[in-house]
Parts: C-alpha cells; sequence; structure tokens
C-alpha cells in the first residue's frame, strides 16, 4: 500500500509562486509514474502534470504550461510541482498520484484520473488577486 503526502499548498497573491512537495511511505515512487490534479469547488477534477516513471517526458495542461514545472526526486522518494506566476484561476485543491508497476524504462505520462493507482489527501492552494 502506498500512502501520498502532500505539502507546500497555501495562500498567495496573483504573479507568486508555491512550490508543492508529494512524498511517499509504504513503497518508493521510483517504480511509478506520476501525476498532479487539482479540483476546484465546483469543477471537475483536471489533470495539471505528469511525469513518467523514466522521469524523461512530462506533461502539462495548457492551462499551466510555461508557468508550472513537474519534477521528481527519486533519493527523496518525492514529486514537486512548483508553481510560478499563479493567478486567481489556480485556486484549488491539488492532489498528487501515483500509477504503479510502471515498466522501468517507461517514458510514458498519464492525464487520465482512472491512469492512477493511489492518491493523497490534497493540498489547499489559494491565490488572491
Amino acid at each position: 500500500q502506498v500512502q501520498l503526502v502532500e505539502s507546500g499548498g497555501g495562500l498567495v497573491q496573483a504573479g507568486g509562486s508555491l512550490r508543492l512537495s508529494c512524498t511517499a511511505s509504504g513503497r518508493t515512487l521510483s517504480s511509478a509514474a506520476m501525476g498532479w490534479f487539482r479540483q476546484a469547488p465546483g469543477k471537475e477534477r483536471e489533470v495539471v502534470a505528469a511525469i513518467s516513471r523514466s522521469g524523461v517526458s512530462t506533461y502539462y495542461a495548457a492551462s499551466v504550461k510555461g508557468r508550472f514545472t513537474i519534477s521528481r526526486e527519486s533519493a527523496k522518494n518525492a514529486v514537486y510541482l512548483q508553481m510560478n506566476s499563479l493567478k486567481p484561476e489556480d485556486t484549488a485543491v491539488y492532489y498528487c498520484a501515483a500509477r504503479n508497476n510502471v515498466s522501468p524504462y517507461s517514458h510514458t505520462t498519464y492525464a487520465g484520473g482512472s491512469d492512477y493507482d493511489y492518491w493523497g489527501q490534497g493540498t489547499q492552494v489559494t491565490v488572491s488577486s
């Protein structure tokens, strides 16, 4: 069983930055493809960014491309989401997700919620105008 824990959320002014972290217990993340999703009040959950198991490939939603960066650090069993130039429309609960049992040299990223096996509890990001 994998337990994912997000941290780093908070309140920030428009134009500011936050760095979200996702750490895991129970299993290493090095064998997983990872993703960040978000859900704003009254809206459906949407993918924000994803990274392959290899770390070579990344995917970004059009709304965050050029502003957000996903990365992973195997030594710390962690995945990060650096968020710059934040906008009020980025306000949401952000979730980390892991897809397990991915081929060791896979460069595939996964953008669908159903592609993932494990989810964190989420961290709130609020961007004020």
